[in-house]
């Protein structure tokens, strides 16, 4: 069955329009209910969410539906992804559940689903409850049966300890002047936390949440007034997390964006050096800069490339004993300490490479020179354009032209019409070239 609900990270669209209603939200809970529901154990659920507006209806939906199928509900009000993945785990939960579209606008939303273990669920698992929600038939609790709701109160309180106790410095962060972008999201009141009490001097920005200010022109994927400040404040450094928590960019002590491909280098040498890197390297999707793979090499480390999504990256982590592992967009995953990309333990991983070298961010976070990058959008009209000759001639001149050299990607979009075509190399006058040419051979297919 070809799946309508679940995408690539649980289920997302626009707030009060299907999939992203109160209606579908109460059948998935009903559905991912009965799945989980299993032995006689009184099953419990965790439920975190964002800032958005929408959360307000999907919360007590996803309760309701929880709750109707006899499971106990917890719910923790606004916190990061991670920590319902870490809360699932530490509760020993049959099933966690975050409400948020993550960096997109406060407009969408979507549902997260982590199964016991405070992994992301499979598509198995995921076509299953799919199933189940298509099919309507429900197995409900008795009247005596019904799941109980409950508030924790100190779940943020458990989560900031958590992350406190990943800071491997003894020194703390005494001294350090950080700028924390809380993207009007998630972990808007446990990243500045967190950061004052390791002892920094902590300047909280993007940390009041009115329903609608979400990622709006803040957080890790709009980092321009973040680097404003951090010049400002003469900050050491500046951190921006997305909307849920789940990503990191770091802006450095001159104002620089400093990215994921970069981020991850960071940690990966200083993991290297001090033997606690597993696996031989490091899992990254095909969109990582090819310098990060060149300079991985250098260190004698592999860099293995999956299809994009941090979820398929974790699950190559997992098969194959990786413990350090992202996106260049900032998912960072550190398996020793998380089941999923967790921003804040990853800032604090760079912090700690920081305090070893005692030298600025310019000099520390960027160890290696990103190969030229171009990724365009080829819109297409229904139809097959990768089927067809002329494209498969652009595709097979690129690649002639670039040589071990370099490096082409083309892949159809899971969420818009287009085509996504991507080249690098070391001359960005022929990555240029290369992808304008697919581009108009895509374009110009036709249907």
């Amino acid at each position: 069955m070809a799946r309508k609900l679940f995408g690539t990270d649980g289920i997302r669209g626009t707030a009060n329009s299907e999939p992203m209603t109160a209606e579908t939200a109460l059948k998935v809970a009903m559905a991912a209910g009965q799945h989980f529901r299993r032995g006689e154990h009184r099953h419990r659920v965790v439920i975190g969410k964002d800032t958005r507006l929408s959360c307000y209806t999907m919360e007590p939906a996803l309760v309701a539906g929880f709750a109707t199928m006899g499971m106990d509900v917890f719910t923790f009000g606004p916190i990061p992804t991670p920590a319902v993945a870490m809360l699932t785990r530490s509760m020993r939960a049959d099933l966690g559940v975050m409400i948020s579209a993550s960096h997109n606008p406060y407009i969408d939303n979507g549902i997260k689903l982590f199964g016991p273990d405070g992994y992301k669920l499979s598509d198995e698992i995921e076509a299953v409850i799919e199933a189940n929600v298509a099919k309507g038939t429900r197995k409900l609790a008795p009247p005596a049966e019904l799941g109980r709701v409950k508030r924790l109160d100190d779940a943020q309180g458990r989560y900031i300890e958590f992350v406190k106790a990943t800071f491997p410095s003894a020194r703390g962060l005494e001294g350090m002047k950080i700028v924390i972008d809380c993207a009007n999201g998630a972990a808007y009141s446990v990243a500045p936390t967190v950061l004052w009490e390791l002892g920094a001097d902590v300047v909280p920005i993007a940390v009041e949440p009115d329903g609608f200010n979400i990622n709006e022109q803040c957080g890790a994927t709009a980092p321009g007034n973040l680097q404003k400040v951090v010049l400002a404040e003469k900050a050491d450094i500046g951190i921006a997390l997305d909307g849920d928590a789940d990503r990191l960019i770091v802006v450095d002590e001159k104002g620089e964006v400093v990215n994921g491909d970069q981020l991850m280098a960071v940690i990966a040498g200083d993991w290297h050096i001090n033997g606690r890197l597993r696996g031989g390297g490091v899992v990254a999707t095909v969109m990582s800069n090819l310098g990060l793979e060149r300079h991985l090499g250098e260190l004698g480390l592999d860099l293995i490339r999956t299809d994009v999504g941090d979820r398929y990256v974790v699950e190559h982590m997992r098969g194959h004993d990786y413990n350090l592992g992202g996106e260049q967009s900032g998912h960072i995953i550190l398996s020793d300490y998380a089941t999923t990309g967790d921003g804040l333990v990853a800032a604090l991983q760079v912090l700690a490479v920081l305090r070893e070298r005692d030298k600025p961010v310019s000099e520390v976070a960027r160890p290696f020179k990103p190969v030229p990058q171009l990724l365009k959008n080829a819109r297409k009209d229904g139809g097959a354009p990768m089927k067809n000759a002329g494209v498969k001639a652009a595709i097979s001149d690129g690649e002639g032209r670039l040589g071990a050299s370099g490096r082409l990607l083309i892949r159809p979009s899971g969420t818009e019409p287009v085509i996504r075509v991507m080249a690098e190399g070391d001359d960005n006058a022929l990555i240029t070239e290369i992808v304008d040419s697919i581009v108009t051979a895509i374009e110009g297919a036709g249907g």
